[in-house]
């Protein structure tokens, strides 16, 4: 099969391709591995509201969740089995993507619990677990970047666990996170772990900043205030992306780690999904182009990029002074950053809570119709 033209690109400038989406009936039909044929598909991100929908649409699990309930699982247990199994077998459809990349990619996620976000020895702990159900080495733990979601991380590394950190908005919590990613690294190191075998991403929220800051913009109302819109979620990627490059190229500390194989904390540009019709639905993909990151798209902005996506080359090195041009400039207009970042990972984590509890109580009600006792 032959790739796309325009992904193909996007591969070749050093942006990985994510799939933001992963359900049963995509393994089942061989979508994916049709997305990995065609449209240059290296990995695979899931979250709760991901999980939810899927489970939510068609018959695929039932067969499953019947046999569960006759075994008299409980909707917790249902659910990790579920789950992990598509997270198994989706690690499996990308083994030779794993191979082919030396552990970059391949890779799939799984977030742990959301309601366990402000819990840092729960979040830890399940991490674990997660990562000895699956079972399998091109698995990434999704942990929440909370405070803490911090420690949680350094930890979970420290077992020699590859993790995706996600839910960060800000440049500051950034840099907690790559903190977090070296003090781990460090402790596994000490610990006797091929830390050459550790992997983590830092997924950093785009299309959500602006949603926020043009909202806070539009009540504002002036014509410097309005000329803002639009430009605050790529502005703040492009301060990431910076802030990587001051860590990962050339920082000493991490220098102290690569003699031992030690791999780069990529950043991962995630809500890359257009929601202003105002705006190009390519633009989270063509305006985040740089060496050493992922995209993890949802299929609608996958298909448009592949459709009329035009990417140049590298759209972000070199972009950090007029990044900080814009934040200068939303300061100037009275838009508290501190508190829209505060706002945005408070909302991030009671909306996947939200997804999860929905997801439970679906799940307990196809358990209850499932029950021997409710049968007779």
């Amino acid at each position: 099969m032959t790739q796309n033209q325009n992904l193909a690109a996007l591969s070749a400038a050093g942006v990985s391709v994510w799939l933001d989406d992963l359900s049963r009936e995509r393994l089942q039909t061989g979508n994916l591995q049709e997305l990995i044929d065609t449209k240059s598909v290296v990995g695979v991100t899931t979250n709760p509201s991901i999980f939810q929908a899927a489970l939510s649409k068609g018959d695929s699990y039932d067969g499953q969740v019947k046999e569960l309930a006759e075994r008299g699982a409980d909707v917790d247990a249902t659910i990790r089995t579920v789950t992990t199994d598509d997270v198994r077998n989706a690690c499996d459809v990308l083994a030779k993507q794993y191979e082919l990349s030396d552990g970059v990619d391949g890779r799939v996620s799984i977030e742990v619990d959301p309601r366990l976000a402000h819990d840092t020895d729960k979040t830890i702990l399940q991490a674990i677990e997660l990562w000895k159900i699956v079972d399998r080495p091109n698995l990434l733990i999704k942990i929440p970047a909370t405070e803490a979601g911090i420690p949680a991380i350094a930890s979970v590394l420290a077992e020699g666990i590859s993790v995706n950190v996600t839910l960060i908005f800000s440049v500051e919590r950034h840099r907690m996170v790559m903190d977090a990613y070296l003090k781990g690294l460090e402790k596994a190191k000490d610990a006797g772990h091929d830390i050459s075998k550790i992997h983590s991403v830092a997924s950093f929220f785009v299309s959500r900043v602006d949603t926020e800051i043009d909202k806070r913009l539009e009540k504002i109302g002036s014509d410097e205030a309005l000329k803002l819109r639009g430009k605050a979620g790529v502005a703040n990627a492009h301060l990431a992306y910076a802030a990587y490059e001051e860590v990962f190229v050339g920082g000493s500390r991490f220098e102290a780690l690569k003699a031992d194989g030690a791999r780069v904390q990529r950043p991962l540009w995630a809500s890359t999904g257009v929601k202003n019709e105002d705006y190009s639905d390519t633009l989270y993909v063509t305006e985040l182009v740089a060496p050493n990151t992922v995209n993890t798209m949802p299929e609608k902005t996958m298909d448009a990029v592949a459709d009329h996506g035009v990417i140049t080359g590298d759209t972000v090195t070199g972009k950090a002074e007029e990044a900080q041009g814009v934040f200068d400039k939303l300061d100037a207009v009275g838009i508290d950053l501190p508190d829209v970042f505060r706002l945005l990972e408070d909302e991030g984590v009671e909306k996947f809570e939200k997804s999860w509890q929905e997801l439970l109580d679906a799940t307990q009600e196809q358990l209850d119709s499932n029950k021997p006792s409710a049968k007779k």
